[in-house]
């Protein structure tokens, strides 16, 4: 079993600890053959990539690509979008995803919502779901839904560690982006997919990439947490997109 490519990757654009160069290299170290830098979208204000500097991103990886061309490596410019609004909105807008090679798409802390009313579900009602299960349901199928009507807009290609921010029906995102040939992350620097929602989208069809979410270069392809829960899940290698025999 060989993992060939991490496509979710961080640099110091973002909150990551290396440069673009410096993931590229350890990738190259550990026998990946691609690796993607997907910095967060501009509206994490803790976190996000400003618009101007994706196109400075794109120039490097441009440049970085031909200085690897040689060396069995290729490098993806990405991004890891974020969903800003429930009616599906996201924080990269046309001229972002035109110059991408891969979208990513979760939730996350620290965002600028899209309205108060989008702020108050994310900020308040979602954390309220840890101490009030009543709302648990609400809240999930709102959360879910809203993931549902982003892949539906938008040319997604992984939702990252889904459910690990906000609490999702795994079953139903995994018909969804079945559906719409969108695979589920199985993240090894956060705790989902879990075993348990791996079983649950493996009954789906959906396809899995498992990532290192690597905020240093020295965890650039490091994804033994993830590898251990495909193996305890019982999930097919061919349901894995970036691992081979």
């Amino acid at each position: 079993m060989r993992v060939i490519g991490d496509y979710h990757t961080h640099t110091t654009y973002s909150h990551g600890k290396g440069t673009i160069r410096e993931n590229v290299e350890a990738a190259i170290k550990k026998g990946l053959k691609e690796i993607a830098i997907c910095d967060h979208g501009p509206a994490h204000y803790l976190y996000g990539v400003k618009k101007e500097n994706i196109f400075k991103m794109r120039e490097e990886i441009d440049l970085l690509n031909k200085e690897y061309e040689n060396q069995g490596i290729r490098i993806l410019l990405g991004v890891e979008a974020n969903v800003i609004g429930y009616d599906g909105t996201i924080d990269v807008d046309d001229d972002i995803i035109n110059i991408i090679d891969i979208l990513l798409l979760g939730y996350h802390y620290g965002i600028t919502p899209k309205s108060i009313k989008d702020g108050l579900f994310m900020y308040l009602m979602n954390p309220l779901t840890k101490v009030l299960p009543i709302y648990k349901r609400k809240i999930t199928e709102k959360n879910t839904e809203a993931l549902i009507k982003a892949i539906n807009r938008y040319p997604v290609k992984i939702i990252t560690h889904p459910g690990s921010k906000a609490k999702l029906n795994i079953e139903r995102i995994g018909k969804a982006a079945f559906e719409k040939g969108v695979a589920l992350e199985i993240n090894s620097s956060h705790s989902q997919l879990s075993i348990e929602n791996i079983k649950i989208a493996l009954k789906t069809g959906v396809e899995f990439y498992v990532n290192s979410d690597a905020h240093t270069p020295e965890d650039v392809g490091n994804m033994e947490e993830g590898i251990n829960r495909i193996k305890e899940a019982g999930a097919p290698i061919n349901r894995i997109k970036n691992i081979i025999y």
